[in-house]
């Protein structure tokens, strides 16, 4: 009887099955190692940080009339930061008459009735107005120019200094009312649902009110709504709280609006503010967020030990698991390898 020339393995070194064993345990003991030590690795939270409104753009318009008047002769706004004003003016009447703004720094100054031409044209010139534009009878101009309103309150005459017209009753007052500083932020809305960020911050310097402009993009499919607590401070359980407390905000938004989304609201008190989407089911799933207002926004949590700990664990665990891969692979292949016949060939 003649033995088969090629012989299958038979020796461990020749079976894949331990090696495949060996590797298989190898890897499953990297891989928790692995994960753990990425999980250590955390970093800050996305925060939205609001930035300052440069200014207030305010638009108005009056007549100027051979009464001699201004009609109307108080322009009322309310402002934040410097204030850029353009004026609409219409001369109604045949007569010239100049809208003539008193100098910034002259602000809450009322102009002497009595005063002669002479003495209205020598303080115009000791004291250069804010703005000077003569308007023809019948014709009409734009004034534009910028203010500096202080932070309770400023009033700014303009007069006519065509002669006579000023001391006629041709005077009117500018008047704006700051609310205080104004911020932009922008959030965004994403059908997982959540918002992004979830952590909005108005600067940890402001006190008192403060104006707040939120840009809303919606970057899913569903509609959303922007709605704030009105109290600081404040954990919400439920969108039940807005059945007895009015929000500060509540803006809906959906995806491609036809034009911008924002929610423009007045933060009373510096505090922490919750926002949330009331759309049913939405902040369940977790789509609320946290607006900070003139208090810092908390750091992280601190992570234990994460440069000492989790760098020798992420490399330890890479070690293992490529000697568990090299392993299988060698295993594989030589299992598939022939033992080598025993010296001499085959016995009778």
């Amino acid at each position: 009887m003649t033995e088969p020339t090629h012989w299958r393995a038979s020796s461990v070194g020749h079976r894949p099955g331990p090696w495949i064993a060996a590797a298989l345990l190898l890897a499953a003991t990297a891989l928790p190692g692995g994960l753990a030590a990425a999980h250590l690795v955390r970093t800050a939270p996305l925060v939205g940080v609001a930035r300052p409104l440069a200014g207030t753009n305010v638009t108005f318009a009056t007549n100027l009339t051979d009464a001699p008047a201004f009609v109307p002769r108080y322009l009322n706004a309310t402002v934040s930061g410097t204030v850029n004003v353009s004026v609409d003016l219409h001369n109604t009447g045949s007569t010239t008459h100049t809208f003539t703004v008193v100098n910034a720094s002259n602000s809450s100054t009322v102009l002497d009735r009595s005063w002669t031409p002479q003495a209205l044209t020598t303080y115009f010139a000791t004291y250069p107005p804010s703005v000077n534009v003569s308007v023809a009878g019948g014709k009409s101009a734009w004034a534009n120019f910028s203010l500096v309103p202080s932070a309770t309150f400023r009033s700014f005459e303009f007069v006519s200094t065509i002669p006579y017209q000023f001391q006629a009753g041709m005077w009117g007052f500018l008047n704006l009312t700051p609310l205080g500083p104004t911020f932009v932020l922008s959030e965004n809305a994403t059908d997982i649902p959540a918002f992004v960020p979830n952590v909005l911050s108005a600067g940890p310097s402001v006190h008192g009110p403060v104006t707040l402009d939120i840009h809303l993009v919606d970057l899913g499919s569903e509609a959303h709504t922007f709605t704030l607590a009105p109290q600081p401070n404040v954990t919400l359980t439920t969108i039940g709280y807005f059945a007895t407390h009015a929000p500060l905000a509540n803006q809906s938004f959906a995806p491609s609006p036809p034009k911008p989304i924002w929610a423009n609201f007045t933060v009373p008190a510096v505090g922490v503010y919750e926002y949330v989407c009331t759309i049913t089911g939405h902040f369940t799933a977790g789509m609320y967020g946290f607006l900070y207002v003139g208090v810092p926004v908390p750091p992280p949590p601190a992570t234990p030990s994460t440069a000492i700990v989790a760098i020798p664990i992420l490399v330890g665990s890479a070690v293992l698991l490529g000697v568990g891969v090299v392993l299988a692979l060698g295993s594989a292949y030589l299992g598939r390898l022939p033992k080598k016949p025993p010296s001499g060939g085959p016995h009778p």
